[in-house]
């Protein structure tokens, strides 16, 4: 095992009604709040109704700044920061999935800096200090609200990255699965995925823990028998419930202690076909992980052989990416390309998403990937 930090600020309140005390807790951090929300689910659910409520109650002086992107882009992480300088805001309030919560992340600390927040992502300005954030789940996916990373893209460049920092863990992050009932299926599904491609990140990342990788694989299980419950019964509490905390399980530290690292390469794949073609983040990561298998599987057979054996009880290599495939296919998430609705089938349109891969350096820390690794990928996720 590597040696190993166990650090996790975030109280986090899991349940029904856990909001009740948002208003309180908010004014802990002052009274001017700046509050984060995308692009009306919030509303839809009646979660912006109640976190409202609770904060009028407070008597907490609000301002929103509304309409974050699923995948999150920097000109509003700018505008956002811009508002929350002139407001002088003394906490941040995100309210929404992981790109609203990512976003606030990083407005959090550029609203502490005049410059672009993109100097941010990139580590050219190195920040010092952070408004206090405050997150609301709703929508079961990223693990976001509970830990100190964040992830944002650049159209103009074409890229997306990811982004560290313990400035940016949330003092407070709030779970209340009702608020995931109103998501739709195909959203619910995309979630489902990206906890699994979370901890597969971790199951082959760099080190050997035998207990954490007992966890990691208890998180996919997890996923694997009440995903597809939940997806046929999209209003069951109690199944919202265990995915969300199963969600958050999945990138909050306890699937990496012992192990030097991630890898994340697939995650490298996916943002490039959410920056070029606007997919889904989980439906981006359901494409790329079958493929990534199928590229891997003469380079770390025991490695993928393992997980078939935990997952599928299976010893074959074949056998468990099939499998993978099959159960991202049985969620409704698309495995391929066209099955996304996107042709790549002559060369302009393989160059220019291979371009967008050169331009963001797709690889992995543990599992390097080149361009002759590109050309591998482009066809099997054709």
């Amino acid at each position: 095992m590597e040696n190993f930090v166990m650090f996790n600020p975030v109280k986090l309140h899991f349940g029904k009604g856990v909001t009740d005390k948002i208003g309180n807790i908010t004014s802990e951090y002052g009274k001017k709040v700046l509050l984060v929300t995308g692009q009306g689910s919030a509303k839809a659910s009646g979660a912006w109704d109640q976190v409202m409520a609770r904060l009028k109650e407070a008597e907490l002086d609000v301002t929103e700044f509304s309409g974050i992107k699923s995948n999150p882009i920097i000109e509003d992480v700018d505008k956002a920061a811009a508002k929350a300088r002139e407001i002088n805001a003394d906490v941040i309030v995100a309210l929404g999935g992981g790109s609203v919560i990512d976003s606030a992340k990083i407005i959090s600390l550029a609203a502490k800096y005049d410059g672009p927040a993109w100097d941010i992502v990139v580590d050219k300005h190195k920040p010092t200090e952070a408004i206090p954030l405050i997150a609301v789940l709703t929508l079961a996916a990223t693990g976001t609200e509970m830990n100190p990373a964040a992830v944002v893209q650049n159209n103009c460049l074409q890229a997306k990255k990811g982004y560290g920092n313990k400035l940016i863990y949330p003092k407070h992050s709030f779970l209340d699965p009702s608020f995931t009932l109103t998501v739709s299926r195909d959203y619910t599904a995309y979630g489902i995925v990206d906890l699994i491609a979370h901890s597969l990140e971790a199951w082959f990342g760099h080190g050997e823990a035998s207990l954490t990788d007992r966890f990691t694989a208890a998180v996919i299980r997890e996923a694997m028998k009440h995903g597809p419950e939940l997806l046929s019964d999209l209003n069951n509490y109690d199944l919202r419930a265990r995915i969300m905390f199963a969600a958050t399980c999945a990138l909050n530290g306890m699937t990496v202690y012992g192990k030097k690292h991630q890898d994340w390469g697939v995650h490298t794949i996916g943002h490039c076909l959410s920056v070029l073609y606007d997919v889904p983040h989980g439906a981006s990561l359901s494409i790329a992980y079958p493929a990534w298998l199928k590229l891997q599987k003469e380079r770390i057979p025991k490695r993928i052989q393992e997980l078939g054996n935990v997952l599928f009880e299976t010893n074959s290599v074949d056998d468990t990416i099939h499998k993978t495939e099959y159960l991202f296919k049985g969620l409704g998430s698309p495995v391929s390309l066209k099955e996304a609705g996107i042709d790549i089938s002559d060369e302009p349109a393989k160059e220019k998403l291979k371009k967008v891969m050169m331009k963001n350096k797709v690889s992995g820390l543990v599992h390097k990937l080149d361009e002759k690794d590109y050309d591998k990928l482009l066809e099997l996720m054709e």
